[in-house]
């Protein structure tokens, strides 16, 4: 097998061991068995358990990022830009949903290269969707605080997605964006009958 390939075997299985017990609870031993090869490999190509992180958090931050800032590139207005954006999400995890866990890992080493690697990727999605929400501010008059604090809970909404369909693997990215849709208009409906 090529060397990409089995890179690519091995950042497979690593997203998923990384993706369900964090950094901290993730066993080179039980990456390289589930990828079919030896823990010496491994390490031969990622050089150490922080090299093999940052590997896994930077494909899944290009996975994420670029299909969140086309999304939010369009000069949509805000509700079109937050399906998109969900879209982009759901669409970009598709073929790893735990590599949203992956970026959003709190058990790494303070400081460390995997700490640096998921802080940024994680910097890259707030500012992203800072910049989603700042729409909203014209349409609401809203103030800098209530932007900030509108980040946060997009930003929580997303991983409360995610985190549903982690737990529920049966289901498609394209069912997850019309379940977020019906969810979304749901909310609506109850700020319309006020």
């Amino acid at each position: 097998m090529p060397r990409a390939q089995r890179e690519e075997q091995i950042l497979d299985a690593a997203a998923g061991e990384f993706g369900r017990y964090g950094y901290a609870g993730a066993a080179l031993s039980a990456i390289a068995a589930q990828a079919e090869v030896s823990k010496q490999l491994v390490l031969n190509y990622f050089g150490s358990k922080d090299g093999l992180f940052v590997a896994c958090v930077e494909r899944a931050g290009r996975n994420v990022i670029d299909p969140i800032e086309r999304a939010i590139s369009t000069g949509q207005g805000p509700v079109q830009t937050a399906d998109d954006t969900l879209a982009a999400i759901f669409t970009g995890l598709q073929p790893r949903p735990h590599d949203w866990n992956v970026i959003n890992d709190r058990t790494t080493p303070l400081g460390g290269p995997a700490d640096a690697a998921a802080r940024q990727v994680r910097t890259t999605i707030a500012a992203q969707a800072a910049r989603g929400v700042a729409g909203l501010a014209e349409l609401d008059h809203l103030e800098s605080d209530d932007l900030s604090l509108l980040t946060d809970v997009w930003m929580s909404t997303v991983t409360a997605l995610v985190g549903w369909w982690l737990r529920h693997p049966e289901q498609s990215a394209a069912q997850m964006i019309q379940r977020s849709r019906r969810i979304f208009a749901a909310l609506n409906k109850i700020d319309d009958r006020k």
